[in-house]
């Protein structure tokens, strides 16, 4: 139960701030980049790390989770329960998120002449999933190169916590900041793949919002394509690349082991 009740106020507060902030951007205009969205995720990741992690070593990712529990740093017979408790967190906070701004949204959409569920839609419903290419920017962007953006950010999120968290790292900062470089991680990953796909790396934070923007009006229009591609992108390819990272991780522990035996 602690570690369920952690996983789910973790998940809550990252997607709360996160998708809140890109409602602020999209709504208001209030953000005019991405290094600024990017810098809100990132402070939302650290906040909601140092609030939990007592309870739940914050997870706060399926993909992370996944990878967790493939490298033995957890028991798998935990999965469960923190893929359950990552999913409902995302899906309350988007709860909250559309409850704080479904006038403003309504008020958009009648301003523009969006009519909520069609393909135009995508413009609001971008603020609960997310879509590739990034709607509203240049970038040319097919479903493989989707799925290889998502997982290589996964992959470098995933590799970094590892590396961060990592006894034998004679390098790795004090447990005490370590939240805030990981949050770090997630806002540099940003930067550099949301232009292409507005950036998922986590299956909860992108599968709860979707859904309740499913639930709300939105229909299919709160799904990229009509080819499964939220689920081959925003799914699959995160937890493909933080395995990809567990897999990597024991030969970097192996190398860094040897090179401490070799100076003792």
């Amino acid at each position: 139960m602690k570690e369920f009740i952690g996983e789910v106020l973790g998940t809550f507060m990252l997607v709360l701030f996160g998708c809140g902030s890109t409602a602020v951007a999209v709504l208001f205009g209030e953000y005019n980049s991405i290094f600024q969205i990017g810098f809100v995720w990132g402070v939302g990741v650290t906040l909601a790390i140092f609030l939990t992690r007592h309870l739940s070593n914050a997870h706060l990712n399926p993909a992370v989770t996944l990878a967790m529990a493939f490298s033995k740093r957890m028991k798998a017979g935990k999965i469960p329960v923190y893929l359950s408790a990552q999913f409902l967190g995302a899906f309350l906070a988007a709860i909250a998120v559309f409850a704080l701004f479904s006038p403003s949204i309504a008020a958009y959409e009648n301003t523009h002449q969006i009519l909520r569920g069609a393909d135009a839609s995508i413009i609001t419903a971008k603020i609960f999933g997310e879509f590739y290419p990034n709607p509203g920017g240049s970038a040319v962007v097919s479903m493989p190169l989707a799925i290889c953006a998502e997982a290589f950010g996964t992959f470098l999120l995933v590799l970094t916590i590892f590396g961060l968290t990592e006894d034998a790292n004679a390098g790795r900062p004090s447990s005490t900041i370590t939240p805030l470089f990981i949050g770090l991680t997630v806002a540099s990953v940003i930067w550099l793949i949301a232009p292409l796909t507005q950036c998922g790396i986590n299956p909860a934070r992108d599968f709860g919002p979707r859904l309740v923007a499913w639930l709300t009006g939105w229909g299919s229009a709160a799904f990229p394509d009509k080819s499964g591609g939220f689920f081959w992108v925003y799914i699959l390819a995160p937890i493909a690349g933080g395995l990809a990272a567990a897999l990597l991780e024991p030969v970097m522990k192996r190398f860094t082991a040897g090179k401490l035996k070799t100076k003792n």
